[in-house]
């Protein structure tokens, strides 16, 4: 069983950063691709990016070239460093790990950005 816990939500004001981490328990982590969703209010869960276990990313065209996400296997945590911030991309950020039918969710972590 995997557990995961995201941190470094907050709020900040448009152009700002933030770093947001998941911390995965369990044994298998480097084996899990790992990717970061978010959901703003009335709307659907979406994509932010996604990287491999071998450590590839992908990111959405929204976020791409502001959005950096990366791994480290050695503390079990993944993080997603968020540049020049919109108020767009306010909502509330979740890591999920698969590994082929398996799939975990964290509990989740609000981004607001104000304008």
């Amino acid at each position: 069983q995997v557990q995961l816990v995201e941190s470094g939500g907050g709020l900040v004001q448009a152009g700002g950063s933030l770093r947001l981490s998941c911390a995965a328990s369990g044994s298998i982590f480097s084996m899990l691709r790992m990717g970061w969703y978010r959901q703003a209010p009335g709307k659907q869960r979406e994509l932010v990016a996604a990287i491999t276990s071998a450590g590839t990313t992908s990111y959405a065209d929204s976020v791409k070239g502001r959005f950096t996400f990366s791994r480290d296997n050695g503390k079990n945590t993944v993080y997603l460093q968020m540049n020049s911030l919109k108020p767009e991309d306010t909502a509330v950020y979740y890591c999920r790990g698969t590994r082929g039918q398996v799939e975990y969710w964290g509990q989740g972590t609000q981004v607001t950005v104000s304008s």
